[in-house]
Parts: C-alpha cells; sequence; structure tokens
C-alpha cells in the first residue's frame, strides 16, 4: 500500500504482487482505478469529472448511502460519496492486497450530521488479486436508535462500446424504469440501443457483462437488487462532468439495496460485491 493522489485528491493505492492494483481516494472512499495483473484498466472515470472535492466524482465506484437516488428527503444518493473517509487498515491475505476505509458520523460536515441524526459506522473493504475484485460495504448502527437505509456500489465499467454490450443472469427478473408498472424481462440478454435506467429486484444469482473481449462475472451478497444505467446520448450532454465521447464507453451495473431497511441498535448489515474478469467465451472461476 502507498499514499497517492488521484486529480488533487489524497488516495490510497493498493497492490498485489502479481501486478493487480486499486486505487481509492479518502473523499467518498472512492474506488477510482482497478487494473487486473494484466495492466487492464476495468473502471470508467470521466476526463471531465472534478477531482477537488467540490462534488461527487463521475465514474469509478461511488458509494451510495443512505438514500438511493431521490427516494427519499436527503441529498440525491446520500453523502458518504462525498464525506472524506479514514484509512482504518490494509494488508495483504493469501495473494490478496486489500484497505478497508471507515466513515462515522463525526466525520460529516456539521449541517449534514445535523440532518442525519443517527450514530453509525461505514467500512468499506477494496481487494485485488490477479483478475478478480472483491468489496465489501458494512453498515453498523453504534447508537440507541434505529435508522432506515438504503444502500449501493455504483459500478461504472469501461466498456469499448455500449452497442456491443450483453448482459445475462437478467432472464425473467421483475424489474422497474421510467414506464408506470414494473415488467419481468424476457431477454436472456439484456442489450443496450441507447439509454436504459432499470432497478431489478431479488437477483436469482450471478450477473455476466460480455463486453469485446472479455467477459465480467459479477456475484452478491447482501445486496438484493442490481440497477443497471446508461444516460443515453441525449441526456449524457446534459452533464457537465461527462466529456461528449465518453456515453458509449461505460455502463454501470451496481449492486444494490433500494428499498430502505431498518437497523436495529447495535445491529449490523454486510454487503458483498466480487467480480471477475475473463477471456469472451470463457467462464470465470466460481467463487
Amino acid at each position: 500500500m502507498r499514499n497517492s493522489t488521484f486529480g488533487q485528491l489524497p488516495a490510497v493505492t493498493i497492490r498485489a504482487a502479481d501486478g493487480a492494483q486499486a486505487t481509492v481516494t479518502l473523499y467518498g472512499g472512492h474506488l477510482v482505478s482497478w487494473q487486473t495483473s494484466d495492466g487492464q484498466e476495468r473502471l470508467f472515470c470521466s476526463r471531465d469529472s472534478a477531482l477537488d472535492g467540490s462534488r461527487a466524482i463521475r465514474g469509478g465506484v461511488p458509494v451510495i448511502f443512505p438514500q438511493f437516488g431521490a427516494r427519499g428527503s436527503g441529498m440525491r444518493h446520500g453523502f458518504a460519496r462525498v464525506a472524506t473517509w479514514q484509512l482504518s487498515a490494509s494488508g495483504e491475505t493469501d495473494g490478496a492486497a486489500w484497505a478497508q476505509f471507515c466513515l462515522t458520523q463525526s466525520d460529516l460536515p456539521e449541517a449534514i450530521a445535523a440532518a442525519w441524526p443517527y450514530a453509525f459506522t461505514l467500512h468499506l473493504r477494496v481487494a485485488v488479486k490477479a483478475c478478480a475484485l472483491d468489496l465489501s460495504l458494512s453498515v453498523h448502527n453504534t447508537g440507541e436508535q434505529a435508522f432506515p437505509f438504503s444502500a449501493a456500489l455504483h459500478t461504472y465499467f469501461a466498456i469499448d462500446d455500449l452497442g456491443q454490450a450483453r448482459i445475462k443472469g437478467l432472464q425473467r427478473v421483475r424489474y422497474s424504469d421510467e414506464t408506470p408498472q414494473d415488467a419481468l424481462q424476457a431477454e436472456e440478454l439484456l442489450q443496450f440501443a441507447d439509454k436504459l435506467d432499470r432497478i431489478y429486484y431479488q437477483l436469482p444469482g450471478a450477473l455476466a457483462l460480455q463486453a469485446g473481449s472479455h467477459t465480467l462475472r459479477m456475484e452478491q451478497q447482501g445486496f438484493t437488487d442490481a440497477v443497471v444505467w446508461n444516460p443515453g446520448a441525449q441526456d449524457a450532454a446534459a452533464l457537465p462532468d461527462l466529456a461528449g465521447d465518453e456515453q458509449p464507453r461505460f455502463i454501470c451495473i451496481e449492486p444494490a439495496l433500494i428499498q430502505p431497511d431498518t437497523l436495529a441498535a447495535g445491529a449490523e448489515w454486510v454487503g458483498r460485491q466480487r467480480i471477475e474478469v475473463s477471456p469472451a467465451g470463457s467462464e470465470p472461476a466460481s467463487v
């Protein structure tokens, strides 16, 4: 592990013995880079994103807590992605390099803490080895009052061409989008023409993103749902922190807990995701 910077932001870079590495900014506890041991960058981060702490980073893996989107009275997607986290531990286990980051109520600016009057501790653990990334987000209620929360890891995957991307594992899963009623996905493979914004509920198993020369397999625990998103060309043009040619170069597939859960005093919730990369046409090792 070494201290580094990403733009103007203090960061931590972890590197496994096989060359796999990841960089996390303390601002947002934000994973902004994941390179597999072959040196390939697997995450998208916009070159027009503000990297000075003035606003949330566009790309990487923003931590969504305690609110998803505008589903609540607080700030959009919650405060975790714009708060300053602390590095709490790091090391190497079975060849995997890892670091753990922590956020508590006392780390929040006064105005945000006043709007979220609950005692909590978040831990984010990031581990890399070979072609795998393991993420763990834990929420601990350290106070005496139960609180509701939602959570997600808003992962931006780097791809060559959105039109060629395919997602497997969503067939017959219920989803909601901008239309009034929920639906079941009929297709075995989800494909993209332009804008797509769907919440899939109660995933039955792993997902696989087929993206050109490689496949990413995603397994999650604790997170019950998944969000699949690309803004499409028209909406992307209105985003000031996304360059004009970047919209077809990423897709967001995020493990999520959409419907707020209630965490009792003293209780802890943990959500995990494991991502493995393999050449197209081959199956990643089972988890």
